[in-house]
């Protein structure tokens, strides 16, 4: 019976913390959503000005800056040139989260933007969503864990009763 409740148990923890990925995600990829938008507008007054003397290339707006002997224009430059690797890493973080879903996981759960990760994970509330996904990726990790436990149980249950059964020497009358 206390292996039934223990089963229970796992199952329960394990569904509990898989119906956490989804929201996990989603939070992940609005904090990358709101980053993006406030990268864009620190980069729009710049984006004008390169439209209005440089045909919109931003790079050209980079390299007069550069090219300048005023101090203040190079220090300017410094800036827009961190604001434009931002913007870009941004931009490529969001575009791998509008892919599958199966792409988009493995891309949060594996290989996120480490700054954007520690963002999420202090800022996230846990929750429970009641949408599919996430009562599928409940049930999956309940079912993983219970039978990854089950068969581990079971595997030591094997070896301990194995390692006790000794071979029965008949005896000779």
């Amino acid at each position: 019976m206390f292996l039934s409740y223990l089963r229970l148990l796992l199952f329960t923890g394990a569904l509990l913390v898989g119906v956490q990925v989804p929201g996990y995600i989603d939070s992940y990829s609005q904090r990358v959503e709101a980053h993006m938008l406030e990268s864009r507008e620190a980069l729009s007054g710049f984006k004008e000005t390169a439209e209005r003397f440089f045909n919109g290339d931003l790079q050209a707006l980079l390299r007069h800056y550069r090219s300048s002997d005023d101090p203040v224009f190079n220090s300017d430059a410094n800036s827009i040139e961190s604001l434009l690797v931002r913007n870009q890493a941004l931009e490529s973080e969001w575009q791998l989260l509008q892919g599958n879903v199966w792409v988009r996981t493995w891309h949060v759960l594996v290989q996120p933007d480490e700054q954007m990760r520690e963002e999420t994970l202090k800022a996230y509330n846990y929750q429970i969503l009641l949408v599919p996904e996430a009562i599928a990726w409940g049930i999956g990790a309940g079912l993983l864990l219970a039978l990854a436990v089950e068969s581990l149980l079971r595997l030591l249950g094997w070896a301990i009763l194995s390692a006790r059964r000794r071979p029965v020497k008949e005896s000779w009358r």
